[in-house]
């Protein structure tokens, strides 16, 4: 009858680089970890942010409580954008024409773009319609026409190089750069572009 003897050494060595595998694997499953914590910190301070909709400025298209994801890398202004300003000041014309700044909003206010730098700004309150560069603005996102002038500004008014001009959708409950505590945006003061909304779950996506 045949005979077999156990190797104990090699199980004993087999046991041990199982421990020695468990032990790697744990390792590598922290350091994964670590690094994604690191990255997820870094994209948010260098290239993506959170912000919250305080208010009903922006409705239908946003709404309070709202929670968004904002994109500030490498950003550049474009009218229709919705974007995240920090209004500590506004800017006008003043009786000579040159721009005059006055203590602002002091918050943080979610807008869009109408008009960048450049381009010319006109009104009619009578009707609600607003122009760009002489051209009616087709714009199916508002809640209402643009019926309130908030005395900011004497139209048509060329939006200075460098700002923006923006007004939120909920043209009636806003107050935005019709009014001279926001008036022209300076490009530095906008925080980014809004490029998803993250809450309610329900709505999540790209808000237009």
């Amino acid at each position: 009858m045949a005979r077999y003897e156990l190797n104990y050494e090699a199980l004993d060595n087999y046991g041990k680089k199982k421990e020695v595998s468990a032990a790697e694997e744990y390792l590598d499953w922290v350091e994964t970890v670590i690094f994604a914590f690191f990255a997820v910190i870094l994209i948010f301070t260098f290239i993506l942010r959170i912000a919250n909709v305080d208010g009903e400025s922006m409705l239908p298209t946003l709404t309070d409580g709202d929670r968004l994801v904002v994109s500030h890398l490498f950003y550049t202004p474009e009218a229709g954008d919705i974007v995240i300003v920090n209004s500590t000041k506004g800017t006008v014309y003043g009786e000579d024409n040159r721009l005059e700044t006055i203590p602002g909003l002091n918050k943080i206010i979610v807008k869009r773009i109408i008009a960048v730098g450049g381009q010319e700004v006109n009104i009619n309150f009578s009707t609600g319609e607003v122009f760009v560069d002489g051209k009616v603005l087709d714009e199916p996102y508002i809640n209402d026409l643009t019926k309130d002038d908030e005395g900011g500004h004497k139209y048509p008014v060329v939006v200075p190089d460098g700002y923006v001009f923006v007004m939120g959708d909920n043209r009636m409950n806003s107050t935005d750069s019709r009014r001279d505590l926001v008036g022209f945006v300076n490009e530095d003061d906008i925080i980014g572009k809004v490029v998803l909304r993250i809450f309610p779950v329900d709505q999540i996506g790209t808000p237009q």
